[in-house]
């Protein structure tokens, strides 16, 4: 089940968020507190953001915020990947946009090659200069056709 998620599902997506990257990333892993997460996803994201969830019975098991043509967040609990919900949560931010952009990690090659197989393509690559976690980075770009 898919629904748009609001405040009262904060806690609950920032534990996906950090559960799913520190799986994806263990390099990383740790690079923020709990307590940061929350911060994070009550100010910054929630705020800004359409954010929608993923449900297998009532449990919350990927989340995906966007806004302006950018996704800024997709996170699937390891637990609920492989089921589709990555791609049903993805097919919310393109029915709302012609065209969307994303970041993820140069490392982070289940992410890169999951993206690409749904039409995103590779524009830009840095050397992670101008992210907070100093990881090399890579943008991706969806048009609809």
């Amino acid at each position: 089940m898919l629904r748009q998620l609001g405040l009262a599902d904060m806690e609950e997506a920032a534990q996906v968020h950090r559960i799913a990257f520190d799986q994806a990333m263990p390099w990383l892993a740790g690079l923020h507190t709990p307590d940061e997460d929350r911060w994070f996803y009550r100010e910054r994201v929630f705020p800004t953001c359409r954010v929608w969830g993923c449900f297998e019975e009532d449990v919350l098991g990927g989340i995906i915020a966007f806004r302006d043509g950018w996704v800024n967040q997709l996170y699937v609990h390891p637990a609920a990947q492989r089921r589709g919900a990555g791609t049903e949560l993805l097919k919310i931010a393109k029915q709302a946009f012609d065209r969307l952009e994303l970041w993820t990690f140069q490392r982070n090659t289940r992410a890169r090659r999951f993206y690409e197989a749904r039409g995103f393509a590779l524009v830009e690559q840095t050397d992670g200069t101008r992210n907070e976690e100093r990881e090399p980075d890579a943008r991706y770009l969806w048009r609809r056709q």
